[in-house]
């Protein structure tokens, strides 16, 4: 648990340097609003890493993969290249070399996608079904203290000491973990049939049967459904709290003493509560509780509506947002993870939460619109709605759910082929 906690600190540190970090060096450094508003499609990796996961699961590193093991091995090498991309990020010039600062954040940004597949398969294959919850708690109060690191901490350093020595020590805090991983034993799953194979019929075993391998599973559509809508209320809500926060008068001081500081130690707590809750109830039943306690907190913020200016509501808001959405994480991951195939964990896992971030940046793109046409207290109690059809599903998919009842388990699905 404690090395999953130290990937996921180092899954989390390199997301603040190509966003909100790097927004605030260039908008200090004198670019518009519209370049620094360009640059976050820098984020895209993050949203297609199933494109090239089947490679991290299935192809083996020449000498280090045969000494390492198939995960250590992978996710030593990206830790690597990522340390020396960010390195690069720390010496470029926004203002007067946009472009290169751009390829630089752009690499950053796919090796730090491509560390969270490789992360992400390491964590599912160490743990056993009842550790899941646990671990997916482990990863997500890591992966906030790395955004924690990245964001106050990066600006912290710049303003004392500069950017360039701010971005440094981001890389030099990934070196710890490389340690970790290093030290953490190759889990025990095999890597797949040795021996080379035609492309075709490789490039079918990489990208086309862990496909196949989730479509075999019952009510697959109605699983890919609800993980695309049990945090649909959550995302809706949150992409406009900003704005929220600004309309009833909060400064920026109040606003990031509540939110960033008092609010992360919110969700710290939360994702170690829906870890708990798992391990007690098992996934499908934490789901259904922490999904109703998620969707009924945005209710808080209407009552921040009526209230209006006053920050101990905004701590109650807050606390209670941070630590059901917190709960509601920690209990989500677990359910992908028992989705996910031993033998197509990387895949499979990138395809999974890829699809779940479709609620957080599409789906909810509607949400200005909404909260413009109907004012703020409808828009709060329009996303708390919002969250009931996954719920709904969820209550369809718990009996029906296979293995244990109430549990998901993933499916047996033959060994991958090696290239």
């Amino acid at each position: 648990m404690l090395a999953i906690l130290v990937m996921g600190f180092a899954s989390g540190l390199p997301l603040a340097l190509t966003g909100a970090t790097l927004a605030v060096w260039m908008r200090q450094d004198g670019l518009s609003l519209t370049a620094i508003g360009l640059f976050a499609l820098v984020g895209l990796a993050y949203n297609v890493k199933f494109l090239w996961a089947p490679l991290l699961d299935q192809v083996r590193l020449p000498w280090l993969g045969s000494r390492m093991g198939r995960r250590r091995s992978w996710t030593l090498f990206v830790q690597a290249a990522l340390f020396a991309a960010i390195l690069v990020l720390a010496g470029s010039d926004p203002a007067g070399a946009p472009l290169a600062t751009a390829i630089a954040a752009v690499t950053v940004a796919f090796l730090s996608a491509s560390q969270d597949v490789v992360i992400d398969a390491f964590r599912v294959e160490l743990l056993d079904e009842r550790e899941q919850g646990a671990g997916a708690a482990a990863t997500q109060v890591g992966y906030r203290l790395g955004m924690v690191a990245s964001g106050a901490g990066a600006l912290y350093l710049a303003e004392f000491f500069g950017w360039a020595v701010a971005y440094s020590g981001m890389a030099l805090l990934l070196l710890p973990a490389m340690a970790v991983v290093w030290a953490t034993p190759e889990p025990s799953v095999s890597p797949g049939r040795a021996g080379a194979q035609a492309p075709a019929q490789w490039l079918r075993a990489a990208f086309l049967d862990p496909l196949v391998d989730l479509a075999r599973r019952a009510h697959w559509v109605p699983i890919l459904v609800f993980i695309l809508l049990f945090k649909l209320g959550d995302a809706l809500a949150g992409v406009m709290t900003s704005a929220f926060y600004v309309d009833m008068g909060f400064s920026r001081i109040e606003i990031a003493n509540v939110s960033k500081v008092f609010g992360v130690a919110a969700t710290i707590a939360g994702v170690l509560a829906g870890g708990a809750i798992v391990y007690r109830l098992g996934v499908m039943r934490a789901l259904l509780v922490t999904g109703v306690l998620q969707m009924l907190s945005n209710l808080m913020f209407a009552a921040q509506a009526l209230v209006g200016h006053s920050v101990p509501m905004l701590m109650v808001t807050i606390g209670v947002e941070n630590l059901t959405g917190g709960m509601g994480s920690a209990a989500f991951v677990a359910y992908l993870s028992s989705l996910c195939s031993l033998a197509y964990t990387a895949t499979q896992y990138a395809l999974l939460s890829s699809l779940a971030a479709v609620a957080r940046t599409t789906l909810s793109a509607a949400g200005g619109a909404l909260a413009q046409g109907l004012g703020w207290i409808p828009f709060f109690a329009a996303s708390t709605v919002a969250a009931i059809p996954g719920l709904l599903l969820l209550l369809w998919l718990t009996p029906r759910a296979a293995g244990a009842p109430g549990e998901a388990t993933p499916s047996k699905a033959p060994e991958p082929a090696s290239p």
